[in-house]
């Protein structure tokens, strides 16, 4: 028995939510939802790197010892100077130094602490959430504050401490600063990691116990696996906030002489726009970007190339 099925035409824009016409009155809509983004992407983003690409082409010249400073075009001579500046290039130096150590410990251990809020080992999943992400809520400088003081050795509470170990002394106050932003950033870690482990299905981890596996097994084959992606953001987001750091140092210079007003990149930037010298600055910031974004696409393009060779 052969059973007929009828075509009916809807009009444009009547039809129901799978009809072509209803796509055409979305497609319509799109423009009020990029638009607005576009506008703010452009006005704070787009505009003050092409203001400070044009800013780092300037240079400032004097008639005389003391005569009226004006801007001229300087083309690279401010790049020039960012070259043969070797405090700068040290500074790039130990936030790389920084980062290699700080960033997995920190990956580390926002993975294990997801790994174990999905394990179903713990109670009362909701609250060390909450208490874990807590650290990432307090202000950068407030963090870096609070710290300073436990690290001071004539006021810390922990004084049995810091009276044996320098936690200022130049040796220590690098990976002092580390401990601050790894406590801080951590929990804001867990739950990227954490949100992508729900995402998995329970089928998978319902076969994977069929076939024998432990819960070991199961976090090293199958979760650490389909969460990679969410691995691999942090770590950019991380690396980017390296190359970024700011807060803790110059918080960290009113509790210890061995941190300079070069100690960071973003530090020479800041102190360079204090003079101030905003060219020279503009351009630091233009090489320090170009840094960052270099480093950022190279760890990308290994994930990416290491993910297709598997």
């Amino acid at each position: 028995m052969t059973q007929t099925v009828s075509t009916v035409d809807v009009p444009e824009g009547t039809g129901t939510p799978h009809t072509p016409g209803r796509a055409v009155r979305y497609g319509r809509a799109v423009p009020f939802f990029v638009v607005p983004f576009g506008l703010l992407f452009i006005l704070f983003y787009l505009v003050p790197i092409g203001y400070a690409i044009v800013q780092s082409l300037y240079t400032v010249e004097r008639t005389g010892t003391f005569g009226p400073a004006r801007e001229v075009f300087g083309g690279l001579v401010q790049y020039q100077r960012v070259f043969e500046d070797g405090p700068f290039w040290t500074s790039i130096g130990r936030v790389l130094l920084f980062g290699v150590v700080q960033v997995p410990v920190m990956l580390g251990l926002a993975l294990l602490l997801a790994l174990l809020l999905d394990s179903g080992l713990v109670k009362g999943r909701r609250f060390f959430r909450l208490a874990f992400f807590v650290p990432y809520a307090v202000p950068g400088v407030i963090a870096a504050i609070m710290w300073g003081f436990l690290y001071s050795p004539n006021l810390s509470p922990l004084k049995s401490i810091t009276s044996a170990v320098d936690l200022l002394s130049a040796d220590f106050v690098l990976w002092a600063m580390a401990n601050v932003v790894t406590w801080v950033y951590v929990g804001y870690n867990m739950l990227i990691i954490y949100s992508s482990l729900l995402a998995i299905p329970a089928e998978v981890y319902e076969a994977a116990r069929l076939d024998g596996a432990g819960p070991v097994r199961i976090a090293w084959s199958i979760k650490i696996p389909l969460v990679m992606p969410a691995i691999v953001l942090t770590t950019v987001f991380s690396i980017i906030g390296t190359l970024q750091l700011l807060a803790e140092p110059q918080v960290f210079r009113s509790f210890s002489s061995a941190v300079s007003s070069t100690y960071t990149p973003n530090l020479t930037v800041y102190s360079t726009s204090s003079i101030p010298n905003f060219n020279l600055a503009a351009a630091f910031s233009v090489v320090l970007a170009l840094a960052t974004f270099v480093l950022s696409f190279a760890v990308l393009k290994f994930t990416q190339r290491k993910g297709a060779v598997q």
